[in-house]
């Protein structure tokens, strides 16, 4: 008869570190042997994920594996120099909300992998990328992982994700720049290049940049200071003509709760006390009448002293005179 084994303290705390997942070679390290796991795997304490790796915690009919488990047991699959793909590594760092399957950059492209699994393997030339980022589970550097996905990504998704990145200070335009550099191939190398020059610029959130390139630039409205202060108070104005005393602000929430109104109330009460008119825009504002909101810019603007002049882009030269009349009316 068999003596019965336990997992040791230090077992526990490898799985622990792990999201409760183990290799059976790791077990066998640490003196649990086959038999001792099958034990725990028929008593229903630990649960099969796939051949060779186990999860250290019961799994009942119709639950699922916590998504961090089924990363940790790619990533043990994938062997030494793996480390998580761009969509699980953006997960990690805040950059996607909501992760599918766990994918797994296995770091030798001779590897021998197992199939199956809850997970997505895909096989990196070594030097293809920089080197994995500190800490835990293995994962790309965020500036790899934000260049990966803008090559994945729609156009107007790209700009939030590098937005979101510099915003949070997670990493900065000229690391992103330098790891775009790195690439043979993006496919929005481009337009990475030009939403990077505009956060450079001041432009902090994805509607920030809408203003700039669709409403400012095309309709030759003088370039704004972003994300100042002035006058002395502490307020961070998104866009600032402080030459003809105007500012913009910007607003992408879906709706202002009290507090905030009277928090913006009070702000714009406390610049017109300055002779600072301010002006307010949304997202269906800047996103859906961008043509009306450059002219009504300019129409303050030119009341203001501003000496420059209101040009019609594209858009707004596509309609006829008295159609783009009644439509900033």
């Amino acid at each position: 008869m068999r003596r019965r084994v336990d997992p040791s303290p230090e077992l526990l705390r490898l799985a622990s570190a792990q999201g409760g997942v183990l290799a059976l070679s790791q077990a066998a390290d640490l003196g649990l042997g086959r038999h001792s796991v099958a034990r725990l795997l028929d008593q229903g304490h630990w649960s099969r994920i796939c051949a060779g790796i186990v999860w250290t915690h019961p799994l009942r009919t119709g639950d699922e594996l916590p998504w961090l488990a089924k990363a940790w047991s790619g990533l043990i699959v994938g062997g030494s120099g793996s480390r998580l793909g761009p969509h699980s590594s953006g997960f990690l760092y805040g950059l996607i909300a909501e992760p599918e399957l766990p994918d797994i950059f296995i770091g030798s492209p001779t590897a021998s992998v197992r199939a199956g699994g809850p997970w997505v393997l895909r096989r990196e030339q070594p030097g293809a990328r920089s080197a994995r980022a500190v800490g835990e589970p293995p994962r790309l550097t965020v500036d790899a992982a934000v260049i990966d996905l803008c090559n994945e990504a729609c156009a107007g998704d790209v700009v939030g994700l590098l937005t979101k990145a510099v915003q949070r200070q997670l990493t900065s335009s000229d690391r992103l720049l330098d790891e775009l550099g790195t690439r043979a191939r993006h496919r929005h190398r481009r337009l990475v290049r030009d939403i990077l020059s505009d956060v450079d610029e001041g432009s902090e959130s994805p509607l920030e940049l809408s203003y700039l390139r669709e409403v400012e630039r095309p309709h030759g409205l003088p370039s704004g200071r972003r994300q100042a202060s002035r006058l002395g108070l502490s307020h961070l104005s998104d866009v600032g003509y402080d030459l003809w005393s105007l500012l913009v602000e910007l607003d992408g929430r879906g709706g202002h709760i009290e507090e905030g109104r009277f928090r913006d109330r009070r702000r714009d009460n406390a610049f017109a006390l300055r002779d600072f008119l301010t002006l307010r825009f949304g997202w269906h504002d800047v996103t859906d009448n961008p043509c009306v909101i450059a002219w009504q810019v300019a129409m303050v603007l030119t009341a203001r002293g501003w000496t420059g002049s209101f040009r019609r882009c594209p858009r707004c030269r596509a309609l006829a005179d008295s159609d783009f009349v009644a439509m900033c009316s």
